[in-house]
């Protein structure tokens, strides 16, 4: 067994900082517990974590218990136990070994097992472990500096980027090593990517109930720790691996945002286990509500059965300090939020200028980070797209379903895809928000893949064993004659062709494009569109690419690389938009394909689908000014488009039509007037005067 030094109280220390922080004469530990009788600090071996000594903390100031160790250097296990009165929210017992909310690390991922939890649950609950925190401070590669208009957002999960792919190595697939291999950022990069979301990457615990049923929470939305990283994703020491993945990416020119879950945490609500926060301050974390019958339970509003209370000045300051530690330490960029409306919250409403968002607003370290917000949660009034502070970003569900809706044919829609194209406007207003506060979507992790979207009309779940009950029901998908995989070509021509109509629509909207990972790749989950619990091929990107497929991702890698050539693509800067003082813009004309004015009466024409945007640049320096034609025909037929009248010695010239299947199959042909646009298909265009 692992002998450890001497550990002995020498001091009762200071109460902050909070957490444990190594001194020259040891160890100092501080932990918020403001109605414990006692607290504990325990220390374990590094090999079988068997208990070594426990020592009640010496002093308590305030809410806040502490005291110094001798004997404790880094790499010491550790964990609480509390001593709590009777009644209330919980009668904390001395069996269950907390994790300290402050630690920066820990000992192993944290798995539910009902057995080991009963009694003592010294051996269910991983240990905290002591660090020196100069050791992790270095970093080595500046992080780039991205424009928000260039900014293309790839969302992935850290395990599912790498577990099957060929040139990572088996013992480094799936973990933050693999993440950081050459191949894996070379794609990254090929594909025009310029900031990497990673799914959470703080330590969190599986459902009991999922995990009773054999399955486990893949995507990691369950937190139980918000400063360590999960120790699934590491080989040796997950938290200097994950530093070498951040330097890795920062090295090759991208940045790196991770999804924080600061909206509820694994304990759950009634009932659930007792891990960290339900032991130290259960009035405090949470949220709380009184029933009718004036009892106390926990508010719900992330319909995990918990919400963080963020309002409250100790989980205020937390999130924030676990805010500047992923930046300060792990280097990260920036954050997405997610059921960020939670973090709004004083305590019960939401309030765009709440304390806590004011705090990040004006944090000297935080403010300047990329700030991504899903706006929404499922608690009072809590559908709130268009209402978060700038300059944050907001993922924009109204986008992901006109879009789609639009493309599958559905009537109605035209007005809303043009509203959608040039930035949702009428959601984030000129004047006060950026053009590019909208993160444009048409897939995310919740949801069908963009492949399964044109392949599947319902959804296949049967996997989660809930009886196809789970994940959303109005997917506005289609399978185009099949439901599911076929040899049909037809079928698989249309839906190809739709895949790249939602893809270029994606990149030639205004706003910031969001790709789901390995939908360049035509991932597929089978038809599954809550696979939150399928740590299998399911959730895994297949780098194995056939033909079909190596046509589609070359598809991808052209359309971004077109919407980065151009300052009018990626960022509109109109005269009637006071939030810059730079123009770009000389005047954007709308049509219809017989080459008249788009009437405001011809919008509202339900059966409308097809229709032509011009977009005339002003000259900017020295530069030729930009001037593009969009033609877009979501209908089942053909359309004669007259295209805007040119000079005599000029024409369009032809970029993108995506009735093609394969970029060498794109004509390269400059067209004067008439040009038959195909159903189902968006053809980009720009003026160019002939010389001569």
């Amino acid at each position: 067994m692992q002998t450890t030094a001497l550990i002995e109280i020498n001091g009762i220390g200071q109460p902050y900082p909070l957490g444990a922080s190594l001194t020259k004469e040891g160890c100092n530990f501080a932990v918020y517990a403001p109605d414990a009788k006692a607290v504990i600090v325990c220390f374990f071996t590094s090999d079988t974590e068997e208990a070594v000594s426990e020592h009640p903390l010496p002093e308590k100031t305030g809410s806040v218990w502490h005291g110094h160790f001798s004997g404790v250097s880094a790499g010491q296990y550790y964990g609480y136990r509390v001593e709590r009165g009777e009644g209330g929210l919980h009668s904390v017992p001395t069996d269950k070994l907390l994790i300290d909310p402050y630690a920066k690390k820990l000992s192993r991922a944290i798995k539910w097992d009902a057995r080991r939890y009963k009694h003592d649950s010294q051996f269910m609950i991983p240990k905290c472990i002591v660090i020196d925190e100069s050791e992790y401070a270095l970093s080595h590669a500046s992080a780039p500096v991205i424009p928000k208009h260039k900014r293309i957002v790839y969302e992935a999960h850290v395990k599912g980027l790498t577990k099957l792919h060929p040139d990572v190595p088996k013992e480094h697939r799936g973990k933050f090593i693999g993440a950081a291999h050459p191949s894996v950022i070379n794609h990254i990069k090929a594909l025009g990517i310029t900031t990497v979301q990673f799914m959470p990457l703080c330590s969190f615990m599986p459902e009991p109930f999922i995990t009773d049923k054999g399955l486990t929470n893949y995507w990691g939305y369950n937190p139980v720790n918000f400063f360590a990283p999960e120790p699934r994703y590491g080989v040796s020491d997950a938290l200097a691996e994950l530093k070498q993945m951040v330097d890795a990416y920062h090295s090759a020119g991208l940045e790196v945002i991770v999804d924080v879950v600061f909206n509820h945490t694994a304990e759950a609500g009634e009932g659930g286990p007792i891990l960290s926060y339900k032991g130290l301050c259960p009035y405090q974390a949470y949220l709380l509500e009184q029933t009718k019958t004036g009892e106390l339970v926990y508010s719900n509003h992330s319909g995990c059965g918990n919400t963080v209370n963020t309002a409250q000045p100790f989980m205020m300051g937390l999130i924030l300090d676990a805010m500047r530690h992923w930046v300060t330490v792990i280097g990260v960029d920036g954050f997405r939020f997610d059921l960020a409306v939670c973090l709004g919250r004083e305590p019960q409403e939401y309030n765009k200028k709440s304390g806590l968002l004011r705090a990040i607003s004006c944090d000297p370290i935080l403010r300047d980070k990329v700030l991504l917000a899903e706006p929404w949660d499922i608690g009072p009034g809590g559908y709130q797209v268009g209402n978060f502070p700038s300059p944050w970003l907001e993922v924009n569900d109204r986008y992901r379903d006109t879009v789609r809706a639009f493309w599958r044919g559905d009537d109605g829609f035209t007005a809303d895809f043009a509203t959608r194209l040039m930035g949702s406007r009428d959601i984030f207003h000129k004047g006060s928000r950026h053009i590019s506060t909208s993160v444009n979507n048409v897939t995310y992790h919740d949801g069908f893949t963009l492949h399964d979207m044109v392949t599947y009309a319902e959804r296949h779940n049967l996997d989660n064993l809930e009886d196809n009950r789970d994940g959303h029901g109005h997917n506005l998908s289609a399978n185009y004659g099949v439901e599911g995989e076929t040899n049909d070509e037809s079928v698989i021509a249309m839906r190809e062709r739709q895949k790249r109509n939602l893809f270029a629509t994606l990149i030639f909207s205004q706003g910031t494009p969001h790709i789901l990972g390995g939908d360049e790749l035509s991932r597929t989950q089978n038809g599954n569109n809550n696979a939150y619990c399928q740590d299998n091929p399911i959730s895994w990107l297949n780098w194995d690419l056939n033909k079909r497929k190596q046509d589609f991702l070359r598809f991808c890698q052209y359309v971004i690389r077109l919407r980065q050539s151009s300052s009018l693509l990626s960022e509109l800067k109109l005269h009637d938009d006071a939030f810059t003082l730079s123009r770009n813009v000389k005047e954007i004309n709308w049509y219809k394909p017989d080459g008249s004015d788009k009437a405001s009466e011809d919008w509202n024409t339900h059966h409308n689908k097809a229709f032509g945007v011009e977009i005339k640049g002003c000259v900017v320096g020295e530069q030729r000014p930009e001037h593009w034609f969009l033609c877009v025909n979501a209908s089942e037929n053909d359309v004669r488009f007259h295209l805007p009248s040119v000079l005599p010695k000029g024409g369009w010239t032809m970029h993108l039509d995506t009735r093609y299947s394969a970029l060498e199959e794109q004509p390269s042909i400059c067209i004067q007037k008439v040009f038959l646009q195909a159903s189902k298909s968006l053809t980009l265009f720009s003026f160019a005067q002939f010389t001569g």
